[in-house]
């Protein structure tokens, strides 16, 4: 039997989050299809964005999955989502400008089966846990996607393993300088893994409140931005990785100012907190 041992009380409903994060993740990731409109890489920066909306609604899910007594889990959680989400984020980019809604479809396919597998052969009996890997799944995907948008420009199979390259002034195609070839969706992945789930696990405890967790999820999410807005500049332009790393540098700047507002807040509610009592005979 399975005991839920700690409940998210007030704050936003977690339905509410994941559908703020589904739809700006998908809505940013589509708006760096601009770059192809208009033949520029200026709006590759919505890719990063993409993957901070995406990390935000991941992140609560860690919360509500970990609220039955699983928080050694959270690293584990992470990785899954991110390792389930590349699978589809991969496949799906073979399909092009449908390819956020392929990732999105698949990654809901395998997170379930892996959540059914979990519950069922492995015996967590986890309420929630088919529901979580379900989400966690589709937001690995959608954040890799956002950060392969925001480092190649685009967010297709050709975009991720195709570049061209200049010798002597002549165009070459390269497919070593790439997303994939070059070892940046390694970085990405590692980046993305480790921002959803150390929110949870940094702010978890008795003075627990959502909206300090959810801003050092914007926090770790702006910041990874600002590392493949620099990986960035050996795949696109350097006006667009510029303005690519300005934006990810106002976002983790304006999040981590606001981190440190809520954590001194809530620091300070707990300055009259008494200790734990001891329990007679231990």
């Amino acid at each position: 039997m399975t005991v839920k041992v700690e409940v998210i009380e007030g704050g936003v409903p977690h339905d509410k989050i994941m559908i703020a994060g589904l739809v700006s993740s998908l809505v940013c990731i589509y708006l760096t299809y601009v770059n192809v409109l208009t033949q520029t890489e200026m709006f590759s920066f919505f890719g990063g964005i993409a993957a901070v909306a995406a990390l935000i609604w991941g992140s609560n899910t860690i919360k509500v999955l970990c609220s039955y007594g699983i928080g050694t889990g959270v690293p584990s959680a992470g990785m899954m989502a991110f390792g389930s989400g590349v699978i589809a984020m991969l496949f799906a980019t073979k399909f092009g400008i449908l390819a956020p809604i392929v990732a999105l479809i698949l990654a809901a396919i395998i997170g379930a089966v892996l959540g059914y597998l979990a519950n069922n052969v492995l015996n967590m009996k986890i309420p929630t846990m088919i529901r979580s890997l379900t989400e966690m799944s589709i937001v690995g995907a959608l954040s890799l996607m956002g950060f392969a948008a925001l480092t190649c420009g685009g967010f297709t199979f050709a975009d991720l393993t195709t570049n061209v390259i200049s010798i002597f002034g002549i165009a070459l195609p390269s497919y070593q300088a790439t997303f994939i070839a070059g070892g940046a969706i390694a970085v990405a992945f590692l980046l993305g893994a480790i921002a959803i789930q150390h929110p949870f696990n940094a702010c978890l405890g008795p003075g627990w409140t959502q909206d300090r967790m959810l801003t050092l999820t914007a926090e770790c999410g702006f910041i990874s931005m600002v590392v493949c807005a620099i990986m960035s500049f050996a795949l696109i332009s350097v006006s667009s990785a510029v303005i690519s790393l300005i934006v990810a540098l106002i976002g983790w700047v304006f999040t981590y100012h606001q981190y440190f507002v809520l954590s001194k807040r809530d620091a300070a509610a707990w300055l009259d907190a008494k200790p734990i009592p001891d329990v007679e005979g231990h």
